[in-house]
């Protein structure tokens, strides 16, 4: 009998990195995948991207509303608590030996508090990681690690923190990051079709640009991207192709997208080469990515994601990154760090775009997330992984030192 693997994904980010999760788990002869579909995949506002899951091929066998009705942390904390009480129910229904979780947003963190508290097994991908900078994302990280009971990380140093969190050594796996597995395989838009698609002329410039709130200062995300944007209409201006997407469904992301729309119909009236998108999906996003391996390219992600940090590196793409969102994620030499102001914004892409040293320096950037394998690695360990109750579901706390008196030192 085959071992159910169920898996959650509750944004278009998320989904692009468990796609090949899901690919090699549908692969295995072992396994079976049982998909269960949320967050801003089923709000329009943010690109209703379930469409995307469907036209992979990939079965949807539960679809759960978190309802995140407006742009603040109460709300988050409302859709926190109705989500647990949501895929509660959907995995009281698939009874799934192993649920696979993802990162750090608030959906995965309800997801895995309904999970363990059903004494499902739960995977969590992608913990370990630090952003410093201000987002609730590491908290919540943290907290996801805790509870799961194995961990897939995408570098040894996050490994390194899970033991030192007192995580056991057998439940830790470094696999490195899942994205890396879709672009070795090369399965995104060529320049033909990008340049029928949003009219590129690639003998200019283009931008692209992704600017999410940050979730501690989500009441500053209008003040901290309007600099952003003015600095795109100044580029724009003087030649620039700029495509904007749209931010994550956190506290703060509504007003950021009024923001963009309020620019459109003003600042950016009458500019053609500016074009803004709700979505763009995973297999554009990675072709215009990708316009950067070649040379003769001028290409340059910018914004606060981290797709920029972690993903841009397999291109060899130039890559701002905005603020503090990002701060203390590993990352390679590709990205220039700029503050929330117009004038470093467009002077950090300018030296995206126009320094040669920077970008023979991006071209040939080692990426530290991996060669792109972990997809098949994960599915592996799901498949060797023993279901004992007692050992798995019952975490020790495996502490360094030495115990003096009921003190660790």
């Amino acid at each position: 009998m085959k071992k159910i693997i169920a898996v959650f994904t509750g944004n278009r980010a998320e989904y692009g990195l468990q796609f090949p999760v899901l690919k090699a788990i549908d692969a295995h002869p072992n396994l079976e995948y049982k998909l269960i579909v949320s967050g801003a995949h089923l709000d329009k506002n943010f690109g209703n991207t379930i469409q995307e899951i469907n036209d992979d091929g990939f079965e949807i066998h539960a679809e759960v509303d978190i309802i995140l009705d407006e742009s603040s942390s109460f709300a988050t904390s409302q859709a926190i608590g109705t989500g647990v009480l949501s895929i509660a129910d959907a995995l009281s229904k698939i009874q799934p030996d192993i649920f696979v979780v993802y990162a750090d947003r608030f959906e995965g963190f309800a997801a895995v508090i309904a999970a363990t508290q059903m004494n499902i097994p739960t995977a969590h991908i992608e913990g370990g990681d630090i952003t410093e900078g201000g987002a609730l994302d590491d908290s919540v990280r943290h907290a996801m690690t805790k509870l799961a009971h194995i961990h897939f990380t995408t570098n040894q140093q996050a490994s390194n923190r899970l033991l030192g969190m007192g995580e056991a050594s057998w439940r830790v796996h470094t696999v490195g990051f899942p994205a890396i597995d879709l672009i070795q395989d090369g399965n995104y838009a060529n320049p033909n079709e990008l340049a029928d698609i949003y009219k590129l002329d690639l003998s200019r410039p283009v931008i692209l640009f992704t600017q999410h709130s940050v979730t501690t200062e989500f009441h500053e995300a209008v003040s901290q991207i309007k600099p952003a944007l003015f600095a795109l209409k100044k580029l724009a201006l003087a030649g620039a192709q700029v495509i904007i997407t749209y931010p994550n469904n956190d506290a703060g992301g509504r007003k950021i997208i009024d923001t963009i729309n309020d620019f459109s119909s003003s600042e950016f009236s009458g500019i053609q080469n500016i074009q803004i998108y709700s979505s763009l999906g995973r297999y554009n996003y990675h072709g215009i990515l990708a316009l950067a391996s070649n040379p003769e390219n001028k290409i340059c992600c910018v914004g606060n994601s981290s797709s920029g940090i972690k993903e841009t590196p397999a291109f060899g793409c130039p890559t701002v990154n905005i603020g503090s969102r990002q701060e203390g994620r590993l990352r390679a030499e590709n990205v220039i760090n700029a503050e929330y102001d117009e004038e470093s914004i467009c002077k950090s892409i300018e030296s995206c775009l126009y320094d040669n040293n920077f970008r023979e320096t991006s071209l040939s950037c080692v990426n530290p997330y991996g060669i792109g394998d972990a997809g098949i690695k994960i599915a592996r360990v799901l498949d060797e992984i023993k279901i004992e109750p007692k050992k798995l579901l019952r975490k020790e706390m495996m502490l360094s030192g030495f115990e003096d008196n009921g003190w660790y030192q």
